[in-house]
């Protein structure tokens, strides 16, 4: 429920207040003690009377022992007429002495103008809010197709400049062009050239493409409108429309100026294709904006940054050439953008000495700019909840597995059959990738269970690649079927720790056969053409362009695959069956092995360890 504004409640208590002080006017503690005509007769007839004072209709007696008493009569008549009618004599009333005393302004208003006053009054007031309240939502209504931009002016303390943004060199180089033309628009002008006017940042999320938008504001010292595509559509057609209009005629006052549409896979959704459904609405949103980024002058200032991480799905007519006719692609930072995002997050945090900014980067592949910031801001919560004042090596690399995995849940204990069964699962994993000459190296191996996982192998490549061979594909195969194949190897039997394992090893080499053409069977083309279909929740779907004798044979090279990376594990397992068991019982003993340690491992002299508490069946 939302709680009442602030001066309706003083006006309330004000109310009550003044209310309780008209409630105490007339209860003094002298009042005078209440009595009939009758009585007052009776005691001027003994002559205890000493005077009387009438306002009004109350008549107060003084009697001659000071005692004052009160009693009423009819507001017709007059007191002397009301007594001579009881048969008061005219001696007796000549011995008292009355007094007629006229209604004083405070009696008069608190006795008649008050009571009738004060009702108009609450009304009136009542009537006010009631009034102002409408006029708000009267407001609201007229405002309901005004867009909702917020804008960050460039002289903020937030403003941002491509200083704050690490990485990205290709995307800024591309984006300063867009600030030289907000900061000097006449030197193209005079050359005839024409700055494009309308930008597309593409990229994986937590890529930065907000955050170089704000940079090219900041950069330029010009005005920032940013939006969020959603904020567009609503639920009444035209709505959209009108706010776009509204948005871009606050850009042309305050050009030159940056309007920064974030998502605007939103609205920017193919037209007439079906995805998503029909929708009028989003349809005449979009409409606008493509009528709007054609409409203004190219020489006028304002340039329109759009950010997305689904080009594939926006409508053609968004991107020709004078909308979003310069597209700037952000991918995933290599190693040294890593290294210079995590130096930029980690310069308002005290760190030990120890920590090594470059051994993170290593160990942090795949990892967006969102992703470097949270790591360090985890190893910051960690520290803090140790009580302690600066950041070891030891809470950034836990943060790493904290991101990639999930938290540690060591109150999830396992029986020491679970444990005995995780530790070769993952033992199996670790010999394979190990052994395998293209699989990546073993950075650690656990059987603390992190996330829904209940032991895990990380395994991290020695450089950042763009492009795989099909030779690691086939070796990450046979490293995903370790852990399966050891628990079958080693116990006889397979568990449900293996099912994501499973199911990895299947698309992987579904993705050999029918996307990258690594069938040595079929040869080097593709099958089905993946669509998302994004109506009821998201679906997958695709469209086959094979007949059904080549989905067989698709199903027999993925089976093909599976079975060589099988074999490739069960030959390692049994020759290995040393390492194996060695590795193994180093998990059961110290729950985790880092690198070295692992490696160390396969140093030793090979002495056949322990086998399994089970035998094999």
């Amino acid at each position: 429920m939302k709680p009442l504004p602030k001066h309706i409640i003083v006006f309330f208590l004000v109310l009550i207040g003044l209310s309780a002080l008209f409630s105490t006017y007339k209860l003094r503690e002298d009042k005078p003690a209440d009595i009939s005509v009758s009585q007052l007769v009776e005691r001027m007839r003994e002559g205890r009377v000493a005077s009387i004072a009438v306002s009004g209709n109350d008549i107060t007696a003084t009697l001659t022992d000071g005692v004052k008493e009160q009693a009423r009569k009819e507001s017709e008549g007059s007191v002397v007429e009301l007594l001579t009618a009881y048969g008061i004599s005219t001696e007796d009333l000549r011995s008292v002495d009355i007094r007629v005393e006229k209604a004083s302004r405070e009696a008069y208003i608190l006795g008649v103008i008050l009571p009738t006053l004060l009702p108009l009054l609450i009304i009136i007031v009542l009537f006010w809010f009631m009034v102002r309240q409408l006029q708000g939502a009267n407001s609201k209504a007229m405002s309901f197709g005004q867009s909702g931009a917020r804008e960050f002016s460039s002289a903020s303390k937030d403003r941002v400049t491509f200083q704050d943004v690490a990485g990205a060199r290709e995307a800024k180089m591309e984006l300063m062009e867009e600030v030289d033309f907000l900061k000097n628009p006449k030197k193209f002008v005079d050359l005839g050239a024409k700055i494009p006017k309308g930008v597309l940042l593409m990229g994986p999320p937590g890529t930065g493409k907000t955050m170089l938008s704000r940079a090219v504001a900041g950069e330029a010292n010009v005005p920032f409108y940013h939006i969020s595509g959603s904020e567009f559509v609503e639920m009444f057609v035209g709505v959209g429309a009108s706010r776009v209009r509204d948005l871009f005629n606050k850009a042309k006052k305050s050009a030159p100026c940056i309007i920064f549409i974030d998502e605007i896979d939103a609205v920017g959704r193919q037209r007439g294709t079906g995805l998503g459904g029909s929708h009028d609405e989003r349809e005449q949103t979009l409409n606008q904006i493509l009528v709007e980024m054609d409409g203004f002058d190219p020489h006028l200032g304002v340039i329109v940054i759009a950010a997305t991480n689904r080009p594939d799905v926006l409508d053609p007519a968004l991107l020709r050439p004078g909308r979003f006719d310069r597209r700037v692609v952000l991918d995933l930072p290599d190693i040294e953008e890593r290294l210079e995002i995590l130096n930029i997050h980690a310069k308002n945090k005290p760190l030990e000495p120890n920590v090594d900014m470059r051994q993170v980067a290593q160990r942090t592949p795949g990892f967006s700019g969102a992703d470097l910031a949270n790591l360090l801001n985890e190893a910051a919560i960690r520290t803090a909840r140790q009580d302690r004042t600066s950041v070891t090596m030891e809470d950034v690399l836990d943060s790493i597995e904290k991101v990639l995995l999930g938290p540690e849940r060591r109150s999830h204990i396992l029986s020491p059959k679970e444990r005995e069964v995780t530790a070769y699962h993952e033992g199996g994993h670790a010999l394979v990738a190990h052994t395998l000459p293209n699989a990546d190296p073993v950075h650690k191996v656990s059987i603390i269970s992190r996330g829904r996982a209940a032991g895990y192998t990380l395994k991290l490549p020695t450089e950042d690649k763009k492009m795989h061979r099909r030779a690691e594909f086939i070796d990450d195969i046979a490293v995903m079927l370790g852990g399966f194949v050891a628990e079958k190897e080693v116990f006889g039997d397979v568990t449900t720790g293996a099912s994501d394992d499973l199911r990895k090893a299947t698309r992987l080499a579904r993705q050999l056969v029918t996307r990258y053409g690594m069938s040595e069977k079929l040869g080097p083309r593709t099958f089905g053409d993946q669509e998302e279909m994004v109506f009821l929740g998201r679906e997958i779907h695709e469209a086959r362009d094979y007949s059904e004798k080549l989905a067989e044979q698709i199903d027999e090279e993925i089976n093909q695959l599976i079975g060589t990376g099988m074999e490739t594990a069960l030959r390692l397992m049994r020759e290995e069956r040393a390492s194996l068991n060695l590795i193994a019982n180093t998990l059961l003993e110290k729950e985790t092995i880092e690198k070295d340690a692992f490696e160390a491992l396969f140093k030793k002299p090979s002495s056949e360890p322990s086998a399994p508490s089970t035998p094999k069946t």
